[in-house]
């Protein structure tokens, strides 16, 4: 897409150390090596974490793509769900998180 700097959002505090190279050994270590070659590309990717209540879009996406087996889907842009999501992701409304405290 040429796009040049990139930011990229995760809600996982594990998914940004994996990639930045802890767990050599993780079951899932092919598919962290895939994201660390992207990632050393000709571009500038900045990953940082977010709560999920933060954006929730990809929160949505993330739990659909859970679901589906390994490699590349596309999402309906017909998707009730997703459109709602990024309604509320335009309008800037935010969702609470909810805490216990024990």
């Amino acid at each position: 897409m040429g796009l040049r700097h990139v930011q990229v959002q995760t809600d996982s505090h594990i998914a940004i150390q994996l990639v930045e190279g802890a767990g050599e050994r993780h079951p899932h270590l092919a598919l962290v090596s895939e994201v660390r070659r992207l990632l050393a590309l000709d571009w500038q990717v900045e990953v940082i974490h977010v709560f999920r209540e933060g954006n929730v879009v990809a929160d949505y996406l993330a739990s659909l793509g859970h679901s589906r087996p390994p490699g590349f889907h596309f999402v309906d842009t017909q998707c009730p769900v997703l459109n709602y999501w990024l309604l509320f992701d335009c309008m800037g409304v935010s969702t609470p998180r909810l805490v216990c405290n024990d």
